[in-house]
């Protein structure tokens, strides 16, 4: 099987042998589950240090649901967003029932930034944080010493350098959150998602920012518009996008990432959790903790997570000029943008709100529709969808 191509849902394993699990297919984040395996699969009966490997599956964004996935998968990544349903649902163990107190303080206290918090509801830990990334700006490296990069949004109003923004996906409403921010809004705290004001000056915003961009582009995901990036025959910086390692050495062009324009961005990545649906049995729910307890040590944190080109949960590998050295860097040249990054709420019924308002953002800036319009419709459809 391959590790990086989407799988189907087949009927859960009858037997013991091997845990099951899936992974997002985002850029970088399967490496070192898949390496683990197949180091797993290289030693000799009596010399494993977990109990039972995992035949791991990847699956790409729009894909079944958390509680899904979770019906036929021992161990999966999660959104920190998608928290909220997968909770209600109840197909998710607790990371506090698998290991002790003391282990989760310490992965909570040498995580960077909110990776940690992020995956907490009702004062529990439903997840650990596995592929930790936030929103950053995007840059061709050759670039970089040309001229400098803006470091507000009246720098990117006045800035020639050609640029496109990152809608797609759930990413319209993430790069608006990013906007409001910047307005100093304080989002999804009460009844409604926005104020009228400051939803109104990111949307204007928001419009300026598409109407100089690639028409080709702007409404695409991350992967699609950092490839364009690196192609050099079009734009060259994109303010908000999710940092991608990986990206500094893939493409015609390396990329460099760094701040973005807004004070802060958003929160992206994944975070590993564990289903309920065969954690009763003893030896399958030491297994799993023995795979959380594995990920998150510190030679796996700050060795293999830097080598393999993924985005670590500990801070200490961020920090870690070494770590970076690879990758142009990146790891230190973000680590700022990581520790103040947003978290989204992840309340029932978020994931819902997320897609249906991406979409409505997209068709509101090609019809031109009125900025305060879109608003009133943004925050109705988190009052109706939404369940603090």
């Amino acid at each position: 099987m391959n590790p990086t191509s989407s799988s189907p849902i087949e009927a859960p394993p009858t037997t013991t042998d091997a845990l099951r699990g899936v992974s997002r297919d985002k850029a970088g984040a399967p490496s070192p589950l898949t390496e683990l395996s197949r180091i797993d699969a290289g030693l000799p009966p009596g010399c494993e240090t977990v109990g039972l490997p995992v035949v791991w599956d990847a699956w790409t964004a729009g894909g079944p649901p958390v509680e899904q996935l979770a019906a036929n998968y021992d161990l999966l990544t999660v959104d920190h967003a998608d928290l909220g349903d997968a909770v209600a649902a109840g197909c998710l163990v607790p990371v506090d029932e698998l290991v002790g107190a003391a282990a989760l303080e310490r992965w909570r206290a040498g995580a960077i930034g909110p990776a940690f918090a992020a995956y907490q509801r009702d004062g529990r830990a439903w997840a650990v944080p596995y592929h930790v990334s936030a929103q950053m700006s995007a840059v061709r490296a050759d670039l970089t010493t040309a001229a400098p990069l803006p470091t507000t949004w009246d720098d990117v109003a006045t800035s020639a350098v050609p640029l496109t923004v990152c809608l797609g996906g759930e990413h319209a409403l993430l790069t608006l959150s990013a906007l409001c921010l910047s307005e100093g809004e304080r989002l999804g705290e009460g009844a409604e998602f926005v104020s009228r004001e400051g939803g109104v000056r990111a949307l204007e915003r928001l419009a300026e920012l598409v109407a100089r961009s690639d028409p080709r582009l702007w409404h695409r995901g991350p992967r699609t518009v950092l490839e364009a990036l690196a192609q050099g025959d079009g734009p060259v910086y994109c303010p908000l996008v999710p940092g991608c390692a990986t990206a500094t050495r893939s493409g015609r062009h390396p990329l460099a990432f760094g701040a973005p324009p807004a004070a802060r961005g958003v929160l992206a990545g994944t975070g590993l959790a564990v289903s309920r649906r065969r954690a009763h049995d003893p030896l399958i729910r030491e297994a799993l903790r023995d795979h959380l307890v594995r990920l998150l040590a510190d030679p796996v944190q700050c060795g293999l997570f830097p080598v393999t080109g993924a985005q670590p949960a500990a801070r200490a590998a961020w920090a870690d000029a070494r770590a970076g050295r690879r990758w142009g860097g990146f790891y230190r040249a973000t680590l700022d943008t990581v520790e103040t990054a947003w978290i989204l709420p992840n309340h029932p019924g978020f994931p819902a709100f997320q897609h249906t308002a991406s979409e409505l953002l997209r068709a509101a800036l090609v019809e031109h529709r009125a900025p305060a319009a879109v608003v009133n419709d943004l925050n109705r459809l988190y009052r109706q969808g939404s369940c603090t």
